[in-house]
């Protein structure tokens, strides 16, 4: 049988190829003893080796098919490529091929299909899950959960789907092998995901990455950062992925970047399917230096002889650093890995840890609104109802199915009757663990001891030593200066002011179950034309200033902010998309928190435009908007939370042009979209949306 093995894996990597003791005894324990099996194992290991010559051997003595979770498409697509090379049929289920399902799942009945790869999330699909995955589970010969360390809720990234696999562990035929993999578990995580395969055989491997380069640089500031690897990026080895933190920074980066003459593509979560998968082809063939990517490039990407990863920004875990980093080097025998650590770091972080788990007051208000209810409510019902953003009450309301306090079904969710207990401590002591890593990984960017040792001691490596590679170890193997022509050509470009602030054009849905008369479409004789800010609170250039001037007490607008208010204007006016028509006037929108700060602003906008300063719209009681946390809650708070005093109206009618209405911060965007409304109706023209910020 290892023969046969061996001769599968040559199909798979090359005829030099040869199957690595664990590699053998996984396949080994899968195939002739139909063991759960554990593979912890460092990136570029060949752990996907592993299934797929287990498939083929399985295959070949009559079992059914193998089915892998997987939890990204580019993992996906990796993975089909890769089968077909060792003449394994491999096809998908995924969102992005529905029109397919169907006969994919005929050739799954006839036996044309060795592998399917499925999402976690297709797992509680409705459809697929009453229709598809019972049969499917009973004939599985073989089934891999990739990337295991999502189904603990201690991994560095936890995700709700995955716990459902434990469902599906059960309905699995008796003697049906498992096999679970990861890169990046540590000791806890891994005792957690064995315990949840259960009697299961643990292989972990060292975590040595001997073809890595590691360094950290830290600079002063976001110029800095940005001039430093514009004038260094030619000098790393082959095409590689530049990590950032938001998706505001993935395209100032690559703007940036491209303006030095770099072939760089954006890569983020909000990118267009297509525009994703080009960009990650146009990486694999080394048509591009760099792919510059928030996390949404993460577990599964492969490409065997990426030469570099660089972080503008660390990631807020060593382990998800360890993981990243983990993309360079898998074929190549040198690859360079920089940090290059941001001071906005840290509150990039508090943002992310914010949509953590919810408290039990905001479950136990869920809970009740299903139950009284008494039928399904959509995600967008729900809503109306409760006060929680749209990604964090879809994370809440997928751990509550899966604890099985509430099931999904056609329509949306609905409540089982079932008791519910918030683990608070259990929520309490994962906050703590993230906050550890958050330390670990400012330790990191600081340390004066080796790196990679420091990175496979965090992931409980018992090997870990000391790599002779990095910059701590053999010393700075990286460029440290940047010039001043770079850095004035940088700061210039982060300098560059105006962001569309885009008009809402859509009523949230149920707002009429709530007492709140709006539904449909925004009549245009009500909206407000686009807008602009000076930039995001989380733009490397403005970003930092912005988010400095909102988190400080009420107080006139600073000169040096000014500024940036008249070059917005400006470029407004005379740039590439002008306003369609000069204001006529300035509009103020009144603030409870920042009154001080919007009368300087819209007082000083209309001096310098020599504009009539209209008015004050005024609140006509504390809308308390900014507690509510998603769309249908805000326009809740704020339908009626505002007048337009008779003095301002009066002029309204009588303007030849739009009314600039000014704010400090817009964040979901209800806010300007219910005053412009009010003006409108009042007789405004149109309406100009100006703030001085996006928080996104």
């Amino acid at each position: 049988m290892r023969s046969e093995a061996t001769d599968v894996l040559k199909k798979l990597a090359g005829p030099s190829a040869e199957l690595r003791e664990d590699q053998w005894a996984a396949i080994s324990a899968l195939v002739a003893e139909h063991r759960r099996v554990l593979c912890v194992q460092r990136t570029g290991w060949g752990k996907s080796a592993v299934y797929f010559i287990a498939t083929a051997l399985l295959r070949a003595r009559g079992a059914g098919p193998t089915v892998i979770v997987s939890p990204l498409l580019a993992l996906m697509r990796n993975q089909v490529e890769a089968a077909a090379r060792a003449g394994i049929t491999a096809r998908t289920i995924n969102s992005a091929n529905l029109e397919e399902w169907d006969q994919i799942t005929a050739e799954i009945a006839a036996g044309g299909v060795d592998v399917l790869l499925v999402s976690p999330e297709r797992l509680n699909n409705p459809d697929f899950r009453d229709n598809v995955l019972p049969k499917l589970a009973a004939t599985t010969g073989l089934l891999v959960v990739d990337e295991a360390h999502c189904v603990s809720d201690w991994g560095h990234d936890f995700r709700p789907d995955y716990r459902r696999l434990r469902t599906l562990l059960l309905d699995l035929a008796p003697g049906t092998p498992v096999l679970a993999t990861t890169a990046t578990a540590n000791a806890r995580v891994t005792a957690d995901v064995a315990e949840q395969l259960g009697d299961a055989l643990v292989l972990r491997g060292s975590l040595d990455r001997e073809s890595l380069r590691l360094g950290s640089l830290t600079l002063p500031s976001a110029p800095h950062r940005l001039a430093w690897l514009g004038e260094h990026l030619g000098g790393f080895t082959g095409s590689g992925i530049i990590y950032t933190l938001t998706v505001a920074a993935a395209h100032e980066t690559a703007a940036y970047l491209r303006a030095c003459g770099y072939e760089v593509a954006a890569y983020t979560g909000q990118s267009e399917g297509a525009d994703r998968l080009a960009a990650e082809d146009d990486l694999l063939a080394n048509r591009i230096k760099a792919l510059v990517a928030t996390s949404a490039l993460g577990m599964g990407f492969d490409k065997p002889d990426l030469g570099f990863v660089v972080h503008l920004g660390a990631p807020s875990s060593p382990i998800a650093y360890y993981q990243q980093v983990g993309r360079a080097g898998r074929a190549v025998d040198k690859a360079d890995v920089l940090l290059l650590p941001g001071t906005e770091d840290q509150a990039i972080w508090r943002y992310f840890a914010s949509l953590a788990f919810p408290p039990e007051p905001q479950v136990r208000a869920v809970l009740d609104t299903l139950a009284e209810a008494g039928r399904p409510l959509s995600t967008a019902a729900l809503e109306t109802r409760v006060e929680l953003r749209r990604t964090r009450l879809e994370l809440m309301l997928k751990v509550l199915d899966v604890d099985g306090a509430i099931h999904r079904v056609r329509g949306g969710w609905e409540s089982t009757g079932a008791p519910w207990r918030h683990d608070t401590e259990r929520y309490d002591r994962i906050a703590a663990a993230r906050a550890a890593e958050q330390d670990a990984m400012r330790e990191y960017a600081a340390l004066t001891t080796c790196r990679l040792e420091f990175l496979r001691a965090t992931l409980d490596d018992p090997g870990a030593a000391p790599c002779g590679r990095c910059d701590n170890c053999a010393g700075t193997w990286y460029p440290t200066a940047v010039s001043p022509d770079a850095l004035a050509t940088a700061r210039s470009h982060l300098g560059r002011t105006g962001v569309e602030i885009t008009p809402r054009r859509m009523w949230p849905t149920g707002l009429a179950a709530v007492g709140v008369p709006l539904t449909g479409k925004i009549p245009p004789t009500e909206q407000a034309l686009p807008g602009r800010a000076i930039g995001r609170l989380s733009d490397l250039g403005w970003g930092d200033k912005l988010r400095k001037l909102l988190a400080a007490p009420d107080a006139p607008l600073p000169d040096d902010i000014f500024t940036g208010v008249v070059a917005t204007l400006t470029e407004w006016a005379k740039g590439d998309a002008p306003w369609p028509a000069r204001p006529s006037g300035v509009v103020v929108l009144g603030s409870q928190s920042t009154p001080t700060l919007l009368q300087s602003l819209g007082t000083r906008i209309a001096e310098v435009g020599r504009l009539p300063l209209l008015g004050t719209i005024e609140p006509a009681h504390t809308a308390d908007a900014a507690s509510r946390t998603n769309s249908a809650q805000r326009v809740r708070a704020l339908h009626d939370a505002f007048t337009v005093p008779p003095a301002l109206a009066a002029q309204l009618p009588s303007l030849p042009g739009p009314v600039l209405l000014v704010d400090d911060l817009v964040d979901s965007g209800w806010t300007m979209a219910l005053a412009a409304r009010l003006l409108r109706r009042a007789g405004a023209p149109d309406v100009l949306p100006f703030a001085l910020a996006l928080s996104a």
